[in-house]
């Protein structure tokens, strides 16, 4: 890697994999190591860049959010800050128990403004009962960043309902793992996505711009911890992922690449919004590849899919969800079979194509 950092470096795809990979090559840390109190056992290591690394059985994950604006349709920086936090340790079949939250805030930021994104982050540790129980504030002159980056961690657990769920798993075909990871996903597997892709992105970046559509697009910030926690009852789910930067083109690669499978998705199925998609085609730019805040994409083992999915309708979060595609050892990589019958390759994104969306 040579020269400096662009912001296509931190928006998700190649560019992200990229840093990472220099990232690794200092804090590559996934062996067991020993300590006056005994081993400590790395089960989902750094390297496997999950969504959470479990350590000692305890799921840990961070984030940071740099948004602009900080405030927009269905959401606000603070909203944005808990909801992925929480859905990280979720995704991972965990239970989410506390998180610490960091602002870095520049000088002259309105105190109004503060306290309502303090507001809207209680609101959502509310909804996703948990607590914020540690933090950090430290305060930099004017210039230094835009308004205030907030950064959040959170540990979580793992629950009964996870081992449920695997268990139901292994009724079906073998599972190596104890967790829900990217490398997951075999051929046969269904893939689901919990509801309708791209509001978040591009209702952000329209709002930002001041474009104007026949409809309102509203971000679809959530937590997902309880729905999630739901279908690890029915059992049967092997990965789940939140697909942020990178939308889904760069969620389904990952768990393609990661567990040397292919996956062929079917346009028609794939849920988004008409609003969203003029959006994207008066802007140029893929609905795939936008992130997404309040979604799910998951991999079932085919036996399970339509009970996942008749759960997942069940609840407000999910209630669009659909069926999009299947595992596959046909062929490599991500590939869409077109609404006119076609065939797509689905590449991995170099970025979100809207950048500071989350």
């Amino acid at each position: 890697m040579k020269g400096g950092i662009k912001l296509e470096h931190g928006a998700g795809g190649e560019g992200m994999r990229e840093l990472l990979t220099l990232v690794l090559r200092y804090f590559d840390f996934n062996e067991v190591r020993g300590t006056d109190r005994g081993e400590i056992e790395v089960e989902v290591p750094l390297n496997a860049l999950d969504d959470s690394a479990v350590v000692d059985h305890i799921v840990f994950t961070t984030d940071s959010h740099t948004v602009k604006p900080l405030f927009f349709p269905g959401g606000d920086i603070g909203s944005l800050a808990i909801a992925g936090t929480v859905n990280d340790i979720a995704v991972m079949g965990a239970e989410p128990l506390c998180l610490s939250a960091a602002f870095v805030i520049e000088e002259g930021l309105p105190v109004s403004d503060f306290e309502r994104i303090l507001a809207s982050m209680k609101r959502t540790c509310d909804e996703a009962e948990v607590s914020i129980v540690t933090g950090d504030t430290k305060v930099v002159e004017k210039g230094a960043l835009e308004k205030i980056v907030v950064n959040t961690s959170a540990i979580g657990k793992r629950t009964a309902a996870l081992d449920t769920n695997l268990e139901e798993v292994r009724r079906y075909r073998e599972l190596d793992t104890n967790w829900l990871v990217d490398s997951n996903l075999r051929a046969g597997d269904k893939i689901l996505v919990s509801g309708y892709l791209g509001d978040h992105g591009v209702a952000l970046f329209s709002f930002r711009e001041g474009f104007e559509f026949d409809t309102e697009l509203r971000s679809d910030i959530a937590p997902l911890n309880k729905l999630i926690h739901e279908l690890l009852v029915v059992g049967g789910v092997v990965v789940m992922k939140d697909p942020t930067r990178g939308g889904l083109a760069n969620t389904l690669n990952e768990f393609s690449e990661k567990s040397n499978v292919g996956i062929m998705i079917e346009e028609d199925a794939i849920p988004i919004r008409e609003s969203v998609r003029s959006a994207c085609e008066m802007l140029g730019i893929d609905p795939l590849e936008i992130g997404n805040e309040g979604k799910v994409v998951i991999g079932v083992v085919k036996e399970k899919a339509d009970e996942v999915l008749d759960a997942l309708r069940r609840t407000e979060k999910g209630k669009d969800a659909a069926i999009i595609g299947t595992a596959t050892n046909e062929l490599k990589g991500v590939v869409m079979k077109t609404r006119v019958g076609g065939m797509r390759i689905v590449e991995t994104p170099i970025g979100d194509p809207v950048p500071r969306i989350c």
